[in-house]
C-alpha cells in the first residue's frame, strides 16, 4: 500500500520534478497577481503535504506567501514586459475567468492604455471567439481614450464577420441601434462582404432587403454599395438579378451599370454585356469612357480582339477625347494575345495624345516583359514610371523583383531594388527574402552583406531563412569563420537552423581542418537542439511562454 500510495505521489507531482530538473522552463509568467488568503484552511493543508513530500522526493517549495511580495510582483510583472500591449490584452482572455466582471477587472488591471490603434490590432489579430470579441468592446467602451464612434463599431463587425462569428455579427448590428448609432454605407458593405466570402449569398440578399430593420434606407447608395460586393466577389449573375429587381424602385445612374457591365466583362460574357449596355441607352443613360473601357475588355477577354480594334477605333472617329481607361483595356488585350509590341504601340499613341499612363498601365507590361524575359525593356518601362514621379506599392515592388530571381544572375533584380530604394520605395521582407536567396546562390557575398544590413536598418528583423541564407552564402565562398559567427548570432537570438545548412557548414569546417572550431560549433548546437526540443514539447502541450 505504501508503495503504490508513493508511486501515485510521484505520478501526481510529476510536473514539479520536470521543473526542477529544468530550471529554465520554471519561471514566473502571469498578466495577473491573485492575491493568496494566508488563513486559507485548504491552501495550509496543501502546504503541510509538500513539506512533508520534499523530505522523500527532491522537490523545492516555494512559500505561496512570498509570491504577494513587492519584490515578487515587480518580478512576475517584468516577465510580459516584452509583449506589445494588444498581446497582453490578448492574452486575459487565454485565463478561464468566470464572469464578465471578472473580465473587466483583468483587463483594466493589465495597465495598457487603450486607443483605436491598439483596439484595432487586439482585433485583427489572433484567434479570439466571438463572445471575447463582443466582451472586449463593451470593456473598450468604457474606456475614456476611445472614441464611441461608428467606425470602433465597424472594426468590430469586421473582425467578427472574418472569423464567419455571423450571429456575434448581428447581435452587434442589433446593438448598434440600442446605442443610438446608425449604420452607413461601410456597414453595409462589411456585413455583405462576410457573408460572400463565406459564400453565403443568400443571407447576404436577405440582408439587403432587410434594411430597414436597421436603420438603412434601399437608396442609390446601398444598392451601389450591394452591387460592388456581390461584383467584387464574382457573384455577377446575382447582381444582375439584385439589379433588375431594384431597377424601377431605385434610378439607376451610369456608376450602378458600370458596376454590372464591369462584372461580365471580367467572365468575357460578351452577350450579357451587350444587353446592359442597350437597356442603358433605352433608360436614357449615357455610357461613359469607363463603360467602353469595360465592353473593350470584355471582347478581349472573349477571344474577339477584332471586335474590340473596332469599338476602338469607332471612339477615335467620333472626334471625342479618349481617357486613359480605353487605352488600358487595349493594352490589356493585347497583353491576353501575347502581342506585347502592339501593346507597346498603344502605349506611345497615350502619350501621344497627352495622356500620362497610371499605376496600372505600367504594372500590366512590366509584368508581361518579365515574364517573357524581356529584361532590359521592363528596366526601361520602370526608369521611365519611377521618372513620372509613380511609385509603386510593396506589393508590386515584390512582383517585380520575383520573377528576375528566378532566371539569370542576380544584376537585374539588384538594379530594380537600387532604383526602387533610391526613389523611396518600400522594400518588403519576401523581396529581401528573394534577394539574399538568389545572392547566397551565385556567391555574391559583399552584395550579400549589403542587403543584409540595409535589411535591418530598415526595420526588419533577420528570422531563421535570413541566417540560412547568409550562412549558406558565407558556405559557397569559403567564409567559414564569418559563417560559424552567424551561426551563433543566430543560437543566440533562439533560432535553429535547418539539419542541412548546420551539416554544410560542419562538412566545410572539417574539409578545411578545422576541427576545434568544428567541435565547438557541434556542442553549442546540441545546448541549443535541447532548447530547441524543450521548446517544440512546451508549445505542443499548449505551454506559450
Amino acid at each position: 500500500m505504501f508503495i503504490r500510495g508513493f508511486s501515485s505521489n510521484i505520478i501526481r507531482y510529476r510536473p514539479l520534478m520536470f521543473y526542477n530538473r529544468y530550471p529554465y522552463l520554471a519561471f514566473h509568467f502571469s498578466t495577473l497577481e491573485f492575491a493568496l488568503d494566508p488563513t486559507n484552511k485548504n491552501s495550509n493543508d496543501e502546504s503541510h503535504v509538500l513539506n512533508q513530500l520534499s523530505d522523500i522526493l527532491p522537490i523545492s517549495i516555494r512559500n505561496p506567501s512570498s509570491v504577494t511580495s513587492p519584490g515578487k510582483q515587480l518580478e512576475i510583472r517584468a516577465a510580459d514586459e516584452f509583449l506589445p500591449p494588444e498581446d497582453k490584452l490578448r492574452g486575459i482572455f487565454l485565463q478561464k475567468l468566470r464572469g464578465e466582471s471578472a473580465t473587466f477587472r483583468a483587463l483594466s488591471g493589465v495597465g495598457v492604455e487603450l486607443n483605436e490603434e491598439v483596439f484595432a490590432k487586439v482585433l485583427n489579430k489572433g484567434n479570439l471567439s466571438g463572445g471575447k470579441i463582443i466582451a472586449f468592446f463593451n470593456w473598450a467602451m468604457k474606456q475614456p481614450n476611445l472614441s464611441e464612434g461608428i467606425g470602433t463599431c465597424n472594426l468590430v463587425l469586421k473582425a467578427l464577420g472574418r472569423r464567419k462569428f455571423f450571429a456575434h455579427m448581428m447581435e452587434m448590428l442589433k446593438d448598434m441601434g440600442n446605442r443610438g448609432m446608425s449604420p452607413n454605407s461601410e456597414t453595409l458593405s462589411i456585413v455583405m462582404d462576410s457573408y460572400l466570402r463565406a459564400h453565403q449569398v443568400s443571407k447576404a440578399t436577405i440582408f439587403f432587403g432587410e434594411l430597414d430593420k436597421y436603420g438603412l434606407k434601399c437608396d442609390e447608395e446601398t444598392l451601389s454599395v450591394a452591387l460592388s460586393s456581390l461584383s467584387q466577389r464574382s457573384h455577377v449573375g446575382t447582381a444582375c438579378l439584385l439589379f433588375n429587381k431594384m431597377r424601377e424602385k431605385v434610378q439607376c445612374d451610369c456608376s450602378m451599370y458600370n458596376i454590372i457591365i464591369g462584372g461580365l466583362s471580367k467572365f468575357g460574357r460578351v452577350s450579357e454585356v451587350e444587353k446592359f449596355l442597350q437597356m442603358m441607352i433605352d433608360d436614357g443613360v449615357e455610357p461613359d469612357f469607363v463603360t467602353y473601357s469595360y465592353v473593350i475588355e470584355g471582347f478581349g477577354r472573349a477571344g474577339r480582339f477584332d471586335d474590340a480594334v473596332k469599338i476602338f477605333k469607332c471612339l477615335e472617329e467620333k472626334g471625342s477625347e479618349m481617357s486613359i481607361e480605353v487605352y488600358n483595356a487595349m493594352i490589356f488585350n493585347c497583353i491576353a494575345n501575347s502581342d506585347v509590341d502592339e501593346a507597346l504601340k498603344y502605349y506611345e499613341g497615350m502619350q501621344s495624345n497627352c495622356l500620362d499612363p497610371n499605376m496600372d498601365t505600367y504594372v500590366r507590361i512590366i509584368s508581361f516583359l518579365l515574364k517573357s524575359r524581356r529584361v532590359s525593356d521592363a528596366i526601361e518601362m520602370f526608369d521611365d514610371m519611377l521618372v513620372r514621379g509613380i511609385i509603386p506599392h510593396t506589393g508590386i515592388l515584390t512582383e517585380f523583383i520575383r520573377p528576375l530571381c528566378s532566371y539569370g544572375p542576380p544584376y537585374a533584380a539588384l538594379l530594380v531594388y537600387k532604383k526602387a530604394t533610391k526613389a523611396g520605395c518600400r522594400i518588403s521582407i519576401t523581396a529581401y527574402k528573394l534577394l539574399l536567396l538568389r545572392l547566397s546562390r551565385f556567391g555574391k557575398c559583399g552584395m550579400l552583406l549589403s542587403v543584409w544590413d540595409e535589411m535591418q536598418e530598415s526595420g526588419y528583423a533577420s528570422d531563421m531563412q535570413v541566417y540560412e541564407y547568409i550562412i549558406n552564402g558565407l558556405c559557397n565562398t569559403g567564409q567559414l569563420e564569418t559563417a560559424v559567427q552567424v551561426m551563433e548570432e543566430c543560437l543566440r537570438k533562439g533560432f535553429f537552423p535547418g539539419k542541412i545548412i548546420c551539416s554544410k557548414l560542419n562538412n566545410k569546417l572539417m574539409d578545411s581542418n578545422k576541427v576545434e572550431m568544428a567541435y565547438k560549433l557541434f556542442l553549442k548546437l546540441r545546448k541549443a537542439r535541447v532548447s530547441e526540443n524543450a521548446q517544440s514539447y512546451w508549445r505542443a502541450k499548449g505551454w506559450h511562454f
